[in-house]
């Protein structure tokens, strides 16, 4: 099956878990990510759809994590109800397994972890914690309980492969919500400890309704909702790129034009754009006959 997110509710509970293989993949192939930065990327990028999904109607949020390793900041961003994409500053800085892990918290480093949400109003949300572990999950826990006051566990996971394929990539969230009881919390808690890690879990093919049902074991009365596809988009266009070029002074412009052409790349995809000298030299006529305001 294909990425894809669910959502799930038991008595006093809101579960989300989230398959995100490909998604994962796809930008361990655009931005030509190291073992480490796919790890970090597709957590980061996991992270941002958990958390989305518990948002309300069309907002959207950011995840970045700002440490002082390697790898730099590392983002990811939902654009789009169910669609995600993501950076990491140095897609090429790498450090070797230890006990077989890739140490994502060693890559990221000390600092700050912030969460950003914007709403159809353009109105823009930021909390910002210190990070735990700089290992994604457990960073994401403490932003949920620092700055949203809500009682969470977050699971992530990449697993990649000898060549550097991802494998497997997915998360869960489970949230406590205020009528929560404490047989089923207790229940959770018994089952967090004997399910496996959800990278390895997508690599065996379960699918996020099943990494629900592993972890609401023993606990009636919960409802599984169905599927909802993810995939990764960015909201980058050449449009928008001659937009830019077009707000640029004219010192900027004409030192575009010396250069004989204008090549800008998309930090989120890494989408390269070119402008050649004659669509300068149209921008900047445009420029000149537009009536000063």
């Amino acid at each position: 099956m294909s990425d894809h997110i669910v959502t799930a509710i038991a008595p006093g509970v809101r579960l989300v878990a989230a398959i995100t293989t490909a998604v994962t993949e796809e930008a361990r192939t655009r931005h030509h990510c190291s073992p480490l930065a796919t790890a970090a990327l597709g957590r980061t990028m996991t992270a941002a759809l958990l958390l989305a999904e518990t948002l309300k109607g069309d907002e959207c949020i950011t995840v970045r994590l700002s440490g002082d390793g390697p790898l730099g900041d590392v983002v990811g961003d939902t654009p789009s109800r169910h669609c995600v994409r993501g950076y990491v500053h140095n897609p090429a800085a790498d450090l070797p397994a230890v006990n077989g892990k890739l140490p994502v918290g060693q890559g990221i480093g000390q600092g700050m972890l912030h969460v950003t949400r914007f709403n159809p109003q353009r109105e823009v949300f930021t909390g910002t914690v210190e990070l735990v572990s700089g290992e994604v999950a457990e960073d994401v826990t403490r932003y949920l309980l620092d700055s949203e006051q809500i009682p969470s566990t977050v699971g992530l996971g990449v697993l990649v492969g000898t060549d550097g394929q991802v494998e497997g990539a997915a998360g869960f969230l489970v949230q406590a919500l205020p009528d929560a009881q404490e047989p089923v919390l207790g229940a959770i808690e018994k089952n967090l400890v004997l399910v496996s890690a959800p990278s390895q879990l997508a690599s065996e093919g379960v699918t996020a309704a099943g990494i629900i049902r592993l972890l609401l074991a023993g606990i009636e009365d919960s409802t599984v909702y169905e599927p909802e596809p993810l995939t990764f988009s960015c909201t980058c266009s050449r449009q928008r790129v001659v937009a830019m070029i077009n707000s640029l002074g004219e010192a900027e412009l004409a030192a575009m034009l010396k250069d004989g052409q204008a090549e800008i790349r998309c930090n989120f995809c890494n989408e390269l754009y070119r402008l050649d000298s004659l669509e300068l030299m149209r921008i900047q006529a445009a420029k000149k006959e537009k009536p000063a305001e």
